[in-house]
């Protein structure tokens, strides 16, 4: 044993009741119950008892069993003085109950001392309480001494095992308690993923759907600075309104997207193309065997292909856009690239932020984004896990 075992002090659960079985409390209470019973039927019918001394046997047994049950308290709450000082006093009503004549409630006594000092003190006061309380016993008792060698050792042991069962239920009742607070930590942060997964499709929805119509808002814009026709005005904001229509379609793809409720990704990414201005300019490629794809990754997916699409649509007006999926044996790519436009008005609006938040999401899922001017355009290509 190391010094921190002898001064330890049993655990609180291993102390009390906590972790105890309903038939193992039972069994305490009816245990303690026979002991004192035992010692008052002896006190009765083995001492001619009358009058007064019925009184002050019976202010004996109620200051032991209170000394006891304050012995029990004390040690519950790790007091180690008020325990010595109360274990003294239990010692002294047993040696007061051996010089009346009670000899064999004392030797009682004195074995249930034996016993709660190894139980439920620290082993260095336990021990040598344990110790004078077997002290006590071999000096009263008059059986043979390999008997009363016997007997104090099978105390010992007694009170030695019964610390170490103690000890071992209070150690199986906080694991489970450290084990419950780690299920629930574990679902709190299961639940704050899911917020922060829910905060982020809808930004990522509304980013998209609102800078698509700030494109077209602020082309408008441009155009009546310029005063340009009517009906370039008017086309322009026709187009607004169609994104504005487009995005309530597509918060309603993402609420479904949460709800594990998703189209198919390649029928996702052609209407998205069909949708594309200057859809006759875009075309889409799907190589690899197709198969499912985590909600995660499918998601990262679809928003990067419409956060490009509007790249091309504001930086490059007009010019031709090829989307190619391709499914790879432990990954999915996305590559958007577009081909010979034009330089557009809005090419300086935004903050650019859009595929700051695709390359976040990217790798938090394990993947990479990258993106950036090609020979003839340029392109956005992504990399996740599936």
């Amino acid at each position: 044993m190391t010094e921190n075992d002898w001064t330890r002090w049993p655990s609180r659960e291993a102390l009390g009741r906590i972790g105890l079985t309903r038939a193992r409390r039972v069994l305490g209470v009816v245990g303690r119950l026979m002991i004192f019973g035992t010692i008052l039927w002896v006190v009765v019918s083995g001492n001619d008892v009358r009058g007064w001394e019925t009184l002050g046997v019976a202010a004996g047994v109620a200051v032991a069993a209170g000394t006891a049950w304050a012995f029990a308290r004390t040690t519950l709450d790790h007091r180690l003085w008020p325990s010595l000082g109360l274990f003294t006093a239990l010692y002294g009503v047993a040696v007061v109950a051996g010089l009346t004549g009670f000899r064999l409630p004392a030797l009682v006594i004195w074995c249930a001392c034996t016993v709660v000092a190894l139980e439920r003190l620290p082993l260095a006061a336990g021990v040598p309480a344990a110790g004078a309380a077997l002290a006590a016993y071999a000096a009263v008792n008059d059986d043979a001494w390999l008997t009363t060698v016997a007997t104090g050792v099978g105390l010992a042991l007694a009170g030695y095992v019964l610390r170490l069962d103690a000890e071992a239920r209070g150690s199986a009742h906080r694991l489970l308690l450290q084990e419950r607070a780690a299920r629930e930590a574990e679902a709190e942060s299961a639940a704050l993923a899911e917020r922060a997964r829910i905060a982020r499709e809808i930004h990522d929805v509304l980013a998209h759907s609102l800078s698509a119509q700030l494109v077209h808002l602020e082309a408008a814009r441009l155009l009546i600075e310029r005063g340009a026709d009517r009906q370039q005005i008017l086309d322009r904001v026709v187009a607004a309104r169609g994104m504005a229509r487009d995005g309530l379609s597509e918060t309603r793809q993402a609420l479904s997207a949460l709800r594990g409720d998703m189209t198919p990704l390649e029928d996702f990414l052609a209407e998205l193309v069909g949708r594309a201005d200057g859809a006759d300019r875009a075309d889409i490629a799907v190589t690899g065997e197709r198969r499912p794809l985590p909600a995660e990754a499918s998601q990262a997916v679809r928003r990067v292909a419409q956060e490009a699409l509007t790249n091309v649509r504001k930086h490059a007006p007009g010019a031709r856009v090829r989307l190619s999926l391709e499914y790879g044996e432990s990954e999915v790519t996305l590559d958007v690239r577009d081909f010979g436009g034009g330089s557009g008005e809005l090419a300086g609006t935004g903050a650019g932020y859009g595929l700051l938040g695709m390359r976040e999401r990217a790798e938090l899922l394990g993947g990479s984004l990258d993106a950036g001017p090609v020979e003839e355009g340029f392109a956005v290509t992504l990399r996740v896990p599936a």
